[in-house]
């Protein structure tokens, strides 16, 4: 399969994750992105044994964009450190059904998730497993009943963008699991990890990296995305 690297260095591993491919092993038992970069760092620079990349943090399955492992133990712990402390900047590019009422703003929501459905709900904020999500929002465009949305997300929880969309009435273009009274099976959603930008874990110095979703529909409603 064929992985774009942003960048790589000594510590990071920098890639653009290809659309419907798993993070990690999971019960599908399809090939991960994880297990395939550990086995092209293998090869490319003839390791043997075992090799260590970290997973920092996470995209789901459909989505595709910008993602960052840990080269080192060292690495992945300080820049673990900075998701959790929350200044690693991550930012999204999402297609939406229809408009949402506020042409920017803040959607604040608690979610709780029912991993035996993989499903995640909004809920109070009183509910004992109810875990605060935030995210900031600006609409770039609409055509044709679609909005652009570009989103700063504050907070990494499980299905994040599609719910809090989804509960404003705004599903994301092709989400099949929140969406799926408004899209047709086959449709590919459409959030992308299009940003990053975090302190260099030993150089200190601030690294932002960037992608852009593929140039078909609906994205290509946008062409200034690749301009």
């Amino acid at each position: 399969m064929d992985i774009p690297i942003i960048y790589e260095d000594n510590h990071l591993l920098v890639v653009e994750k290809p659309v419907n491919i798993p993070v990690q092993e999971d019960r599908s038992q399809d090939k991960d992105l994880l297990s395939l970069l550990k086995q092209d760092i293998k090869i490319r620079y003839q390791k043997p044994g075992n090799v260590y990349l970290g997973l920092v943090h996470r995209l789901d399955r459909p989505v595709g964009g910008v993602m960052v492992f840990a080269k080192t133990s060292k690495a992945a712990s300080r820049l673990s450190d900075m998701v959790r402390r929350r200044v690693f900047e991550k930012s999204y590019l999402a297609i939406v059904r229809g408009r949402p009422a506020k042409a920017e703003g803040r959607l604040t929501d608690y979610l709780v998730k029912n991993r035996q459905k993989n499903i995640v709900y909004v809920t109070q904020s009183n509910h004992k497993e109810a875990k605060k999500a935030v995210l900031d929002y600006r609409v770039i465009g609409t055509k044709n009943d679609l909005s652009l949305v570009q989103i700063q997300l504050h907070t990494g929880r499980s299905h994040q963008i599609r719910v809090q969309f989804a509960n404003i009435g705004c599903p994301l273009y092709g989400d099949q699991k929140y969406g799926q009274h408004v899209n047709q099976p086959g449709e590919q959603i459409a959030l992308w990890s299009s940003a990053i930008a975090f302190q260099h874990p030993t150089k200190k110095d601030t690294r932002k990296f960037t992608s852009t979703p593929p140039n078909v529909y609906p994205w290509h409603l946008w062409p200034h995305l690749w301009s």
